[in-house]
C-alpha cells in the first residue's frame, strides 16, 4: 500500500510547521518523514531515499546551504530534487539555493494549497 505513494522529506526545525506540512502532504497522497535539523536530514535521506526533499535554509548544526551542497555531492543522493521552503526573500538567497543544486525556492506561508499542487506536478513528470 505505501510502495506506491510518493516520499517527501521535510527538514526544518519549526515544529508547528512541519505539523502543517506533514498533515497537507499526507492529505495529497504523500508519505511524509521529516527531520528537525541539518545532520539528521542528511541521514534520513540517505535511509528513506525520498522522492523530493522540502529543506529549509535556518537551523541549527547544519544550515539548508550546507545540507543541499552536502545532498548535491553524495553519489547516492544528488538527484533528490530538493525545494527551499524559507522565510528569506532575498534575492541573494534564492540564487545561492539555486546555483547548489536546488529546484526551486518557495517562501513560507499559509498557501499549502499551491505548495502541494506544485510538489503534485513536479512529482508526477
Amino acid at each position: 500500500m505505501f510502495s506506491d505513494k510518493k516520499k517527501i522529506l521535510i527538514i526544518d526545525d519549526e515544529a508547528d510547521l512541519i505539523a502543517l506540512a506533514k498533515q497537507r502532504l499526507e492529505a495529497g497522497g504523500y508519505r511524509v518523514f521529516y527531520a528537525e535539523d541539518g545532520e539528521d536530514g542528511i541521514k534520513m535521506a540517505a535511509k528513506e531515499k525520498p522522492d523530493l526533499i522540502l529543506l529549509d535554509i535556518m537551523m541549527p548544526k547544519k544550515d539548508g546551504f550546507e545540507v543541499l551542497q552536502h545532498l548535491k555531492s553524495d553519489a547516492n543522493m544528488w538527484n533528490i530534487p530538493v525545494v527551499m521552503l524559507t522565510v528569506r526573500t532575498e534575492t541573494e538567497a534564492m540564487f545561492k539555493a539555486k546555483d547548489l543544486g536546488a529546484v526551486d525556492y518557495f517562501i513560507k506561508t499559509d498557501d499549502w494549497q499551491e505548495l502541494v499542487k506544485y510538489i503534485s506536478r513536479y512529482l508526477s513528470r
